[in-house]
């Protein structure tokens, strides 16, 4: 087994000593030496009111089509993550809209924090708006994220939490509504529309029992609470959080990774190699919950525009994540531009579309975007009429600042040797695969 593993263990994963002893002496290998008890939601069958947000969930016909449901682009057999293998997903009456932007998974989003600037604050008698925390953001210092230091890079004042790529939403409720209304997803018209579309379902009669026959001489609370159902149907329903890949028993002492694996999960949260673990934190919380392989905070990484999306055929449009065109409260924070949301890994290797605008098909054109990203911006971004490398094209010049170039393997510069052989991306690949969940541990 590679030595190097003794970094992972020992500095970047489970933090204790001997952890080099402890792999040489191991008698199953592939196993963590060290496993933990995991904490898990216990299971429970769903409430009446998360049995009427999975009727919701699944019901196409507050589209405008008919045909499309929250279901539609968050398929339950693809980890409750878009079904096609195009960049972004298409809807409206005929269904030959594009969404804005590739559809996010929907599992495990009950733990996500609310959005907000910088870390939270304890003391809840002094409030900080946002526009207050992103000027004191502008002059603050910002730690190097790299996986051994995330306590340091946690202190950052970013953009973090929230749901969407620009975390305009902060509940599950919240969010449910916007495809819903959306005219390039379900397009479901108003609140009025959908209200009236509810009243007619063959579900409609657990609303009154839920909330009484008045709740349908009130459109905009009928409309809230189906939104309430559906969110809890999110939380409630354990196929949203299963925390059922190998990696999760690998965790437990459950299941053992293969040599291309253990190297994959070295390379991951190596600062010196792919540093995901940087942003994508892979240990369990204190308090041993399973990892979310996300620290919830926004980044820049200046991804290419993608031709395949008819809204880029305007040359000025440019989609600058938390700084609009979907959310616009902090559009003036002009530091943040071009800033979205770092997505969980778990089940990333269900997906064909990656990064907001889904430029990316496959994992190794994502990792590939990391290795060559600032050593060879050739291999990532197209040439202009002139010759010239377009860098960061998809994102104004007067942003192109914001763009992270100080975290791991972002510092790297042209002609330097790039942070990841062919063969480290493919093991790194290998460990992403154990992140799917559905494992079926060996009896």
């Amino acid at each position: 087994m590679n030595g190097r593993i003794s970094w992972l263990l020992g500095a970047g994963l489970l933090c204790m000593a001997g952890a080099v002893a402890a792999v040489e002496t191991q008698t199953l290998p592939g196993t963590n030496p060290n496993p933990v008890q995991l904490r898990r939601t216990p299971v429970a069958p769903l409430s009446a009111m998360a049995q009427l947000g999975q009727r919701i969930f699944f019901d196409a016909s507050l589209s405008s089509s008919g045909a499309r449901s929250c279901a539609s682009c968050h398929s339950p057999d693809h980890a409750y993550g878009p079904p096609n293998d195009g960049p972004v997903m298409l809807g409206g009456p005929a269904l030959n809209r594009q969404g804005a932007r590739a559809v996010p998974g929907l599992t495990y989003l009950y733990r996500l924090p609310s959005f907000s600037i910088g870390p939270e604050k304890e003391d809840d008698d002094n409030v900080v708006s946002l526009a207050q925390m992103a000027a004191i953001g502008q002059q603050a210092a910002r730690a190097r994220k790299v996986a051994s230091a995330t306590a340091a890079s946690a202190v950052n004042i970013v953009p973090q939490g929230g749901l969407f790529w620009d975390g305009r939403a902060d509940t599950l409720q919240d969010q449910a509504i916007f495809p819903l209304l959306d005219p390039n997803e379900m397009d479901g018209g108003s609140i009025d529309v959908v209200a009236e579309k509810l009243q007619r379902a063959p579900y409609a009669p657990r609303f009154a029992e839920l909330f009484g026959a008045g709740i349908f001489q009130n459109r905009g609370l009928l409309v809230a609470e189906a939104m309430f159902a559906v969110a809890r149907y999110q939380i409630e329903e354990p196929s949203f959080h299963p925390y059922t890949s190998k990696y999760d028993y690998w965790l437990e002492g459950k299941a053992r990774l293969s040599e291309a694996e253990l190297r994959g999960l070295q390379l991951f949260n190596d600062p010196e190699k792919a540093n995901c673990g940087g942003c994508h934190t892979s240990a369990p919380t204190r308090d041993n919950l399973p990892p979310l392989f996300t620290d919830h905070q926004y980044e820049a990484l200046g991804a290419p525009r993608n031709a395949a999306l008819e809204r880029n055929r305007d040359r000025d449009y440019f989609d600058l994540g938390v700084c609009g065109p979907h959310r616009a409260d902090i559009a003036e924070q002009t530091q943040y531009c071009g800033m979205f949301a770092t997505p969980t890994l778990r089940n990333t290797a269900t997906r064909h579309a990656f990064f907001h605008n889904g430029v990316f098909h496959s994992l190794e054109q994502v990792l590939d975007f990391y290795n060559f990203r600032d050593t060879n911006p050739e291999k990532v971004f197209p040439r202009g009429a002139d010759g010239k490398v377009r860098k960061y094209d998809d994102l104004p010049e007067k942003y192109h600042a914001n763009v992270d170039v100080s975290d791991p393997p972002f510092e790297r510069h042209p002609g330097d040797t790039p942070a990841m052989t062919a063969q480290d991306e493919a093991d790194i690949i290998a460990f992403l695969k154990t992140l799917t969940d559905g494992y079926q541990v060996e009896p």
